[in-house]
């Protein structure tokens, strides 16, 4: 019962789309530390409401951090993953100068790549059983 309590509504639509995202720093550098990790989860609570998704969770460590949003299925992956990236690395440049020694050719924190992969529900074996259950029309 505690799932039908996370079901989010549309117009014509009931959902629970959950993204684990994962970002890494260039080259794998370790780069953040505890006020860093927490600017970003700050920051990327405040971005997500401007593209609609709920930040669920957010840890990290010195090269890397873990993401966990619900977002709702108009919004474009890209676009929850591609604004709050950008915007708490403008705000970590801004806010933290030292760590322009991390930034090498590029200019930038983080690589261009990144992880998403889908979260929650039920185990991608139980669902084929559902499907190759269902009764064929004759």
């Amino acid at each position: 019962m505690a799932e039908l309590r996370n079901i989010r509504t549309g117009m014509h639509c009931a959902f629970v789309l959950h993204v684990h995202l994962v970002f890494v720093t260039k080259y794998r550098h370790r780069v953040f530390n505890n006020a860093h990790l927490q600017r970003m989860e700050e920051t990327r609570r405040a971005v997500c409401t401007d593209v609609e998704c709920e930040p669920v969770e957010f840890n990290g460590e010195n090269n890397h951090v873990h993401p966990l949003a619900n977002f709702p299925p108009k919004a474009a992956l890209s676009k929850l993953i591609n604004s709050p990236k950008g915007v708490s690395s403008r705000r970590l440049r801004q806010e933290y100068p030292e760590l322009v020694r991390h930034y090498w050719r590029a200019q930038r924190l983080r690589s261009g790549s990144y992880f998403a992969g889908s979260a929650g529900g039920a185990p991608l074996s139980t669902i084929r059983q559902y499907t190759d259950q269902q009764n064929h029309p004759l």
